[in-house]
């Protein structure tokens, strides 16, 4: 059976149809841009900072063999166990072994968007493991039933009284209360006897450090501290794109991170992992599930030094006012776009095509991603490929006609508004319009370059030669 391609534009519709939270949404991340703006200028050197991570992330990566053994060898003189995973479903056999044989049955896990994209808790809950995420963002998504909107933020889409009754229905509570304060506390309350029961523990990883075999996690709210340390069982699920060579260059990274992400001068937790605490046993799965053919992609390849901050997500005026979910993939907003047709180019042929190419995306990633160039490479490759819907392509085909020959282009911006005035609105209001649909089409300037031109200079030129 064919996939269909995530209908983006009808998703966003309905987004924007609800005014309180497209509202919210779109000035909340606002805030957070601007926030990462007021940090900017406080450092002098942030422009360099952006230039050397973008180097050495592309260093890593012109030699990501080499250090992803280096990190192998030194993680196992710590203590860890180190696996591999060529994909999601080799991920996922390879947790639930780990699990089943040290008899767990209950996880909590801190956010990973790898787990996410592996689809692990829905492999591991039919067989008999429960899976309770501890942030609260996540898990407030979990209990909806919903993937997250946001990487770093993951329910930024909902409102306080959405909050108030998914826990009513979940935790019975409160379904009226309406302060942000009470509701966090609920999730303490109910989240706390889960941590302290749990068999296993499971976090990402923002970096992995090749020189010391350790990896680092940045968060917050400490639910990743306590996912690793509380149970006997620790699992890292962690994408093979995130290493470092050293553990200097975790100067560079985590000065950007939390600027870039929300604002803030670093998070409020930044822990290195070495090794296992005694008595307990620590494992680390290394997920390729595409990277590796990414990584030969000559036009995205870039797309694998991302750090998972957000910043694009934050600035892009098409995520921030049709919401994460609209793009039907873990992976959302401007770099989603550019990602996600690497894991299924059909399903995710209308993502490039979410984007205005207004270029800001690509202004504050803070590894130098050409995320705008990479949207209009993408959309150059569906169309190659025969992946856009039957209506953009004929359009496409006619403008492209139309427009490569002057005349006619002119002949019809000449006929535009006799169109506009004399033609019924059934005519130029259809399905053949989706731009129409909720605009009225523009009427034409009355004096185009072209004949202004020939008027003004054209003409008097001519004239300068008789004389």
């Amino acid at each position: 059976m064919k996939v269909k391609p995530v209908n983006h534009a009808l998703a966003a519709e309905k987004f924007i149809e609800d005014v309180a939270h497209e509202t919210f949404h779109d000035e909340r991340l606002w805030d957070l841009r601007q926030k990462r703006d007021e940090q900017m200028h406080i450092l002098p050197e942030w422009q360099e900072l952006r230039t050397r991570a973008s180097q050495i992330k592309e260093h890593t990566l012109a030699n990501l063999p080499e250090y992803l053994e280096q990190f192998e060898a030194n993680a196992k003189k710590n203590g860890i166990h180190v696996h591999w995973a060529a994909d999601g479903a080799e991920h996922n056999r390879i947790v639930g072994e780990i699990l089943e044989k040290h008899g767990v049955k209950s996880l909590i896990k801190s956010k990973s968007m790898v787990t996410e994209e592996c689809q692990m808790r829905e492999y591991l809950e039919p067989r008999g493991i429960t899976v309770t995420e501890t942030d609260l963002g996540e898990r407030i998504q979990q209990l909806d039933n919903q993937m997250p909107s946001h990487i770093v933020v993951p329910a930024v889409h909902k409102l306080i009284p959405d909050v108030a009754k998914i826990f009513a229905e979940h935790y019975h509570t409160d379904p009226n209360d309406n302060s942000a304060q009470s509701l966090a506390w609920q999730q303490r309350l109910a989240a706390r006897p889960v941590i302290l029961s749990g068999d296993a523990g499971m976090t990402g990883g923002n970096f992995v450090v090749a020189e010391t075999g350790s990896f680092v996690v940045c968060t917050n709210e400490g639910n990743a501290d306590l996912s690793a340390t509380v149970p006997k069982l620790h699992i890292a699920t962690i994408g093979i794109e995130r290493l470092v060579p050293r553990m200097a260059d975790m100067g560079v990274f985590i000065r950007l991170l939390s600027r870039s992400a929300l604002g803030s001068p670093i998070t409020q937790y930044t822990t290195h992992f070495r090794g296992p605490q005694k008595g307990s046993e620590m494992h680390v799965v290394l997920v390729d599930n595409g990277r590796s053919h990414r990584l030969g992609m000559q036009d995205f390849w870039t797309s694998l030094k991302c750090i998972r901050c957000g910043a694009c997500m934050n600035t892009c005026p098409v995520y921030r006012r049709s919401g994460g979910l609209s793009y039907g993939a873990v992976y959302s907003g401007p770099i989603g776009a550019i990602i996600d047709p690497t894991f299924n180019e059909r399903k995710y042929s209308t993502l490039p095509f979410a984007s205005t190419m207004n270029g800001s995306c690509t202004n504050v990633c803070p590894v130098k991603i050409n995320i705008h160039e990479q949207l209009y490479k993408w959309r150059r490759v569906l169309a190659e490929h025969h992946e856009l819907p039957f209506v953009k392509r004929e359009i496409m085909h006619m403008a492209g006609k139309l427009m490569g020959q002057p005349k006619l282009y002119r002949a019809a911006i000449n006929g535009t508004e006799v169109a506009l005035s004399t033609m019924p609105r059934f005519v130029l209001y259809n399905w053949l319009n989706p731009w129409g649909k909720h605009r009225e089409l523009p009427h034409p300037v009355k004096t185009t370059f072209n004949s202004w031109y020939k008027k003004n200079r054209l003409n008097k030129q001519k004239e300068g030669e008789k004389a």
